[in-house]
Parts: structure tokens; sequence; C-alpha cells
């Protein structure tokens, strides 16, 4: 797990937490992060133990994904996929503009998917890919630059990202919250 040196102590508690009340025996290591989320994945994969093949990236913003997604990016690269985003159908019309915000394309949104995490990973893949980079918005876009190919399985709505005050106000409904 990666976590700012701000919150290390309490993001290693509250794993160990987790992992023992689902009866996991797992030891959970904690590193500090870096200045940009790049960063903080880099320094998450140097801290990986050799028998590590399989990696999932996720973000603590989306967290209430539930563990069915997890389960499908990890069957996916296990089943041989080398990379993975859990994804939903696009609803909104999409339109890209130039610098002045004149419209210059509407894509064909049955081919769009908002991409989600955890992102799934083969560990040499993605070493590689963050040995070129970290410069990206999520990390299977640096895989997608190395020519490698991205597979997108379902994602799940509740896997929203809670970053404004509206994203919490969803969060709460969606948790049965008053």
């Amino acid at each position: 797990m990666v976590a700012p040196e701000s919150h290390r102590s309490v993001a290693r508690s509250i794993a160990e937490d987790v992992c023992r009340g689902a009866g996991s025996t797992s030891r959970v290591t904690t590193v500090v992060g870096g200045a940009a989320r790049g960063d903080s994945v880099a320094a998450g994969l140097r801290a990986l133990g050799g028998e590590i093949d399989i990696v999932l990236v996720h973000d603590a913003a989306r967290c209430l994904t539930p563990v069915e997604v997890f389960d499908r990016v990890a069957a996916a690269v296990a089943g041989g996929a080398v990379a993975v985003v859990p994804g939903t159908a696009v609803v909104d019309t999409i339109k890209q503009v130039d610098e002045a915000g004149f419209v210059v394309g509407t894509p064909e949104r049955s081919a769009l998917r908002a991409v989600q995490t955890p992102q799934g990973f083969r560990r040499d893949v993605l070493e590689r890919a963050h040995a070129v980079s970290s410069d990206a918005t999520d990390d299977a876009g640096l895989v997608e630059r190395l020519g490698e190919r991205v597979l997108v399985v379902d994602g799940d709505p509740r896997a929203l990202k809670v970053t404004t005050p509206a994203d919490l106000d969803a969060a709460a409904r969606l948790l049965d919250c008053p």
C-alpha cells in the first residue's frame, strides 16, 4: 500500500484491520508515495517482493469499488491479458474541442468507456511503462504508450470517484447514510 507520510501509520493500521477481519494472514507493507500519482505507483512497484507477477493499482478515491471488480480485473490478467481496466459505458455525448472551445469532433459513444480502478497489469509490463514515463492520468495510458493492448472489463457504477462534496453526497446515498 502506498500512502503519504502523514497518513502512513493510519493507512497501515486500517489495512491490517481489514486483513484480520477477512481472516487473511497476508502481510501489509505501507510505503511513502511521491509528489505525483505516477511517483506513488513507482514507489509501490519498488517495494514489491520478487514473487509478485500481477499488480493492481487502485485509487483511494474509488473507495466503494465492489470486490467483484477487483476479482474481474485480477482474473483477466491471470488469464493472459497484460493490462486490464474496468470501465462503464459512456451515456453522455462527448465533444472534442479545440483551444478556442469550438467542437472539432464527436466520437461515437458506443465505443467509449469511462475507466475506473483497480487497473491490473503483468508486473513486468507496468515496470517497463514506468521506466519510460510516469506522467499520465492512469497507468493504462502508460502501458498504451508501449504499444501494449489494454483490455476493458465491466466496471461498476459504485466505483465512483469521491473527490468533491457532490461525490461525497452520492457515496452517502449509496451507503444509505442519513
